[in-house]
């Protein structure tokens, strides 16, 4: 192999192609070895060293691919970690403009710079130091990285339904870049019979009917493996494309599904109550008018709520100072009248609880507009609100007695006749506590009622009345065997008639059992046995669909999010296409 073709590699070809026969002639075998640089020597050396896997050039192009691999692992690993940190706190991930010369380059790449500076191994793979074709850093890259995220949660999910029954909740809006988007939540019991819910999409949508819900909802559905059949409730809210019983989504999928019964979002359902009773009656009207036109003017400037804000902070140190007020951790914060929320009623609720709390100060700051505003229509303004909450007519809707006497309201005499306020000379005919109880406090009952009555049917009363009787409150208290056996009749492809039967004398097993586990003596409700406006904002109103899908599913459900390993996300990154690196 190594014959030297010059003719220096011995006088003939007895040592490489003759031969050699004259083994009785030890001379010849030492001259042919000769000396250190000797033919033989040097052919034996380049013999070793090819034999040398370690020297060799298959070798020293593994080595190096070795250590591209590593510092490619090292670099795909830190660009995972970026994108987790952002998703989990629902942060932008890229800049105005990325360019080195810019101060800053966007959240994820100064993400991955900080970690460099904190970490030497990583410093040497990411950014300057990483090939200018494989950086893992581009747009393209992370949009990648967070699909991945997304859907390895979505699985996780799917695997935690395990084929099992759920029920669907679908809400559709608008962002801020008017696009309409459909939210599906899906509700159901693990394996550990905890009940849980599951944001698992937000699906763009160019129109919002029923048919057009429908065809997104099963190419959802056909994507996870999920199936309308498996469906055992529908929740909406009360628009008729959603509800509608002809054509609405509703309808739709109940045809295909008799088993998934249509509930209206309890939410929004107390809040179109709230509503509908506002309108109708107009004490009501007037009082959550006038509540409205009360924040206008106390928040009408900052000098006004820092007016407010000093007033209640000087409220609290005398009554703590007094003894009326009691002192800890996290008590006595600094607040202010928050404005309730369209959608949500409990946010009435609230800002009746901050008025009530910052009353004192809410009058003294009505008292200074009235003294010293700007101008006589704002004098007026306040000093008619002046007058309207120190009267009892205000008072009457969200207080007590205790508080009038305190803030030295006036209160009525319930066996006085009761005066027209626009008539005040004119008998009524009625007296004060009649007045208040009937025609205020009754009237605005039966109209609730009368508002829950229109929007629950019968199926759906009996539904909730009978699902009640598995309530946990006072011992299970309410449970109800002949309800609960009706129950099982709303659900003929989930109970057999065999299983009907049997299921008579399980309950009767159960609730023995749980009466008298000391588990279950505390319990409050059933939930026990167990974000779009910050991910899409003003500033970033160009994000896409795919990427605000899976940054919201990953941003929404944290618990599942945190499950997921950068080793399964490495691997679904390269098996989405191919990459410039195999690992």
């Amino acid at each position: 192999l190594f014959w030297d073709n010059a003719g220096k590699g011995g006088r003939n070809d007895a040592w490489t192609i003759d031969g050699f026969s004259g083994w009785n002639k030890f001379k010849k075998l030492s001259e042919h070895v000769g000396g250190v640089n000797s033919f033989h020597n040097n052919a034996v050396m380049k013999c070793e060293n090819l034999m040398r896997q370690g020297q060799s050039i298959k070798d020293a192009l593994h080595k190096q691919d070795d250590i591209m691999k590593n510092e490619y692992r090292i670099r795909l690993n830190a660009s995972i970690d970026a994108s987790r940190f952002l998703l989990r706190q629902g942060l932008p991930f890229r800049g105005h403009e990325e360019k080195e010369e810019m101060a800053n380059n966007g959240n994820f790449v100064e993400l991955l710079k900080y970690t460099a500076e904190q970490n030497g191994v990583v410093s040497k793979a990411v950014l300057k130091n990483a090939p200018r074709n494989n950086q893992i850093t581009s747009p393209m890259i992370q949009k990648d990285i967070v699909h991945c995220f997304s859907e390895e949660l979505i699985k996780n999910i799917i695997k935690e339904i395990d084929q099992d029954i759920f029920v669907l909740l679908v809400d559709e809006s608008a962002d801020v870049s008017f696009k309409e988007q459909m939210a599906v939540v899906l509700r159901f019991v693990d394996k550990n019979g905890i009940v849980k819910e599951r944001f698992i999409s937000l699906t763009h949508v160019k129109e919002t009917s029923s048919s057009s819900l429908k065809s997104a909802i099963d190419s959802l559905f056909d994507k996870h493996g999920l199936s309308i059949p498996k469906v055992r409730g529908q929740g909406y809210d009360g628009a008729s494309n959603m509800k509608g019983e002809f054509n609405g989504l509703r309808s739709l999928i109940s045809k295909e599904n008799a088993s998934a019964y249509y509930v209206h979002c309890f939410a929004h359902q107390l809040q179109l109550v709230i509503v509908a009773v506002a309108k109708k009656h107009f004490d009501v009207g007037d009082f959550f008018d006038m509540i409205s036109l009360l924040l206008n003017v106390v928040g009408a400037s900052c000098k006004r709520k820092d007016m407010l804000r000093e007033s209640h902070k000087e409220t609290i140190e005398k009554e703590v100072y007094d003894g009326e007020r009691k002192t800890g951790k996290g008590l006595n914060q600094e607040v202010s009248v928050q404005r309730p929320g369209m959608t949500r009623w409990g946010s009435h609720y609230r800002t009746l609880l901050r008025v009530v709390e910052c009353f004192s100060s809410i009058v003294k700051v009505l008292e200074c507009v009235q003294n010293d505003g700007c101008d006589d229509s704002k004098r007026r303004q306040a000093h008619g609100l002046l007058g309207y909450i120190n009267s009892f007519d205000f008072v009457f809707f969200f207080a007590t007695s205790s508080f009038c006497k305190k803030h030295g309201i006036e209160v009525l005499d319930m066996e006085e006749d009761f005066a027209v306020s626009k008539k005040p000379r004119k008998k009524s005919g009625v007296t004060n506590g009649h007045h208040y109880k009937v025609n205020c406090l009754y009237a605005i009952l039966d109209l609730q009622l009368q508002e829950f009555n229109d929007r629950f049917n019968e199926v759906n009363t009996e539904l909730l009345i009978c699902a009640a009787s598995l309530s946990p409150i006072g011992s299970f208290s309410q449970f109800d065997h002949s309800k609960l056996m009706r129950l099982s009749t709303f659900y003929p492809s989930d109970f057999s008639h065999g299983e009907c039967i049997s299921l008579e004398q399980e309950l009767d097993i159960y609730i023995d059992n749980v009466r008298s586990d000391d588990r279950f003596t505390h319990l409050e409700d059933l939930a026990e046995l167990a974000p779009m406006k910050i991910v899409k904002t003003d500033r970033r109103n160009r994000i896409g669909d795919q990427f605000l899908n899976d940054c919201l599913v990953c941003f929404i459900e944290k618990d599942v999010f945190e499950k997921i390993t950068n080793e399964v996300v490495m691997k679904r990154f390269h098996d989405m296409k191919d990459r410039r690196m195999i690992l």
